[in-house]
């Protein structure tokens, strides 16, 4: 039976190399995509805020332009005081 021949230190070293890069290439990608869902779910929790805001301002029958200048007003006479 023939031997195989023994790797030398050299090439064990540049197979470890080999897979380490391929590791940190498989988490560089992973967090890729945990940084888009990381968007979206900061996308989809606006939009809920906003969802929450739209139903208030309808439940008291207002528009946006009325929250403004109530908000503007308020603004501006706590500045005065």
């Amino acid at each position: 039976m023939a031997r195989r021949a023994r790797r030398t230190p050299l090439e064990k070293y540049q197979e470890e190399l080999t897979e380490v890069q391929a590791s940190i290439r498989q988490y560089e990608d992973c967090l890729e995509t945990l940084r888009e869902k990381e968007g979206e779910l900061r996308e989809q929790i606006l939009m809920e805020k906003f969802k929450e805001v739209n139903e208030l301002l309808e439940g008291q029958n207002m528009s946006l332009d009325d929250l403004k200048e109530l908000l503007t007003s308020e603004e501006g006479s706590s500045q005065i005081a």
